[in-house]
């Protein structure tokens, strides 16, 4: 059997950065762009699609809160940092990015639906911010990776001051969707594997053939 060929590691850092840069700029476009559509065109009614807790008619809205902006000032607060993590996340390439996604829409949507209070309205990415944070926090600890540990340790020094954010206390913020976007980031930092370094995934493959297929629980191996 010919073995696979080997990517050089200058290309395959080229290759990240690429994917990072084309998630990053993904992310910032569609923000705007839907911002500038729900103003102009919808005069803001667009709004309208976030998440209102218990309502079974809303459910869906989960998919599209995290588009949906009430102000410049909002759409501005979640663009940088947004950006920011998109970028580290996506230089894991498309597969991660998407399951990272996913889990922090998903699980931090449902929570806020559950228990954002009756009759309010919640809109806007800083839920998904806050979940790909999470991620970034503890990825490290669960791949084995020593770099994306520092790089866990870095943005945790870096936006420590977003703990608060988690709490309620000011009025207007929907506190409950960063908390459960961050519950969502943890989860995903916890349970997906394709974020796992090549050496990693190699024992766990040898793991595997060792004990005749049986798969160890991630975070306890």
């Amino acid at each position: 059997m010919t073995p696979a060929p080997v990517t050089p590691p200058a290309r395959q850092g080229r290759s990240a950065l690429r994917s990072g840069l084309w998630f990053a700029a993904a992310y910032v476009a569609v923000l705007w762009a839907v911002h500038f559509v729900n103003i102009f065109i919808f005069a803001g009614d667009l709004v309208f699609f976030g998440i209102h807790p218990l309502d079974v008619s809303s459910l869906w809205h989960i998919l599209t809160s995290p588009l949906l902006h009430a102000n410049m000032e909002h759409l501005l607060s979640n663009t940088l940092p947004g950006a920011i993590f998109s970028f580290l996340i996506g230089m894991s390439r498309a597969r991660v990015w998407w399951e990272v996604t996913g889990i922090v829409v998903v699980l931090g949507g449902l929570g806020v639906w559950l228990l954002g209070g009756v009759g309010s309205n919640h809109i806007g990415a800083s839920g998904l911010v806050y979940g790909w944070l999470g991620y970034l926090l503890v990825r490290g600890i669960f791949n084995r990776s020593l770099l994306q540990v520092l790089i866990g340790v870095i943005l945790g020094v870096t936006y420590s001051g977003l703990i608060w954010g988690v709490l309620p206390g000011v009025p207007g913020v929907s506190w409950q969707a960063h908390l459960f976007g961050a519950v969502g980031g943890v989860a995903a930092g916890m349970f997906i594997t394709s974020d796992d370094p090549p050496e990693l995934r190699a024992r766990r493959q040898q793991r595997k053939l060792e004990g005749g297929g049986s798969r160890p629980v991630r975070g306890v191996r």
